[in-house]
């Protein structure tokens, strides 16, 4: 049997979907879904503190950039022990996973494997698609890929089918990072349009970029969606007081009209893999509640806006306090 290592959790939601979980024998340090995957042996670690602030958190990492050194370790003597026949791994962004380089070093570095590496590069929508076809070839599970891919299809066919006659589309900021601030690109700016939306910022396939808040404030959006990458509600949430402090927040039409959303970045958008179903059936619930039934509010995101504004009406000696 085939012992498959995958070093980030899109890879590791597609290997599960495939029904090949089974064959998993080590993981990333986020792979965390489907929850049973944590029993399995993490080899890969931040070199900088996850639980500091978002400009913490970027600080350290362009640091490590600038030296040239990667943002995660790889734990070699487990890998060699592990002794994988497939390592799944990515070469899109060195700072959301361990970098295709790092991967490599590593398996060059094996003395007792032949191992086959994997590496993923999703830039749009149809490259996701196409990743989980290929991981499906190689792996020998090319028809299970291939349900799969129509699956998450059909599930974006009946979005577009409810949200096609509407006219009026809204506005929408994708924040993928709160400080400094970052707005979505890649796959983001296609669900924001695919859930009936107008992606402000970004435009699809191209990476995301940090942009002025000036900028947001001059666009103006309809709905702005907090979800930062690595980030869940929980945590997202601990930090919106870095933008609801910002000059010109509370004059945007989408704080007024209780349009802000925090959304679970690290489990859906982004994670390019089986979960941007879910992604998209989250935007489309935010962009027409009237249209689709709140399935995933208070899971994969809750309206800022609204427990912004009960907590102040709820609280008259508000000062800056995070909902």
């Amino acid at each position: 049997m085939n012992r498959i290592v995958s070093l980030l959790p899109s890879s590791t939601e597609i290997v599960a979907a495939l029904g090949l979980g089974h064959r998993l024998v080590g993981r990333s340090h986020e792979c965390n879904y489907p929850l049973w995957v944590e029993e399995l042996p993490v080899l890969t670690a931040p070199k900088f503190d996850t639980n500091c602030s978002s400009e913490e958190i970027d600080n350290s990492v362009i640091d490590l950039l600038k030296e040239g050194l990667s943002v995660y370790d790889i734990d070699e003597e487990l890998l060699q022990q592990l002794n994988p026949d497939f390592i799944l791994t990515q070469s899109l962004c060195d700072i959301c996973a361990v970098s295709l380089q790092d991967v490599e070093n590593a398996v060059c570095k094996l003395t007792s494997s032949d191992s086959q590496l994997i590496s993923l590069q999703p830039n749009e929508v149809k490259d996701i698609f196409d990743d989980i076809l290929r991981v499906g070839k190689v792996l020998g599970v090319e028809s299970r890929a291939e349900e799969l891919v129509n699956e998450i299809a059909q599930r974006f066919d009946t979005i577009r089918k409810k949200v096609a006659k509407v006219k009026n589309k809204p506005t929408v900021a994708m924040v993928e990072w709160i400080s400094p601030l970052m707005l979505g690109g890649n796959w983001i700016p296609e669900l924001v349009e695919l859930a009936g939306g107008e992606s402000l910022f970004a435009k699809s396939g191209e990476h995301s970029h940090y942009h002025e808040w000036e900028s947001v404030v001059e666009a103006d959006p309809d709905i702005i969606v907090v979800m930062p990458c690595g980030f869940d509600v929980e945590r997202a949430m601990e930090e919106m007081c870095l933008l609801a402090e910002k000059e010109g927040w509370n004059n945007l039409k989408a704080v007024k009209n209780e349009k802000v959303f925090v959304a679970d970045g690290n489990h859906f958008f982004n994670r390019p893999g089986p979960s941007i179903a879910e992604s998209a059936e989250i935007l489309s619930e935010i962009f027409y509640p009237e249209l689709f039934p709140a399935n995933h509010k208070g899971t994969g995101y809750v309206n800022y806006s609204f427990l912004y504004a009960k907590f102040r009406r709820e609280n008259s000696s508000f000062q800056n306090v995070t909902v």
